[in-house]
């Protein structure tokens, strides 16, 4: 059974950091494409940060260049997100994805992130 658990979310102020995990189970995370999403309030889920299946290529939305690191432990089948410089736009809830194949997709519970003084 496949199943995605995120945590790390919660309360920063602006220029602070955080970082989200995204425990796996069910699969071998190594094998598959791997993302993070993120859903503000009234806008769309958009892709944050993501690898490729088997690690072939890595991505990020412009907005997030520079600040966020995307990154994998596959001895503990988890990816990570790492946030850094975080501004009150980044508010959102973080999904984690795993796409097995063009038709099996999953989707963490998400983690809340509120970027605010």
């Amino acid at each position: 059974q496949v199943q995605l658990v995120a945590s790390g979310g919660g309360l920063v102020q602006p220029g602070g950091s955080l970082r989200l995990s995204c425990v796996a189970s069910g699969f071998t995370i190594s094998s598959y494409a791997m993302s993070w999403y993120r859903q503000a309030p009234g806008r769309e889920r958009e892709l944050v940060a993501g690898i490729s299946s088997l690690g072939g290529s890595m991505n990020y939305a412009d907005s997030v260049k520079g600040r966020f690191t995307f990154s994998r432990d596959d001895a503990k089948n988890t990816v990570y997100l790492q946030m850094n410089s975080l501004k009150p736009e980044d508010t959102a809830v973080y999904y984690c994805n795993a796409r097995l194949s063009l038709t099996r997709s999953y989707w963490g519970q998400g983690t809340q992130v509120t970027v605010s003084s």
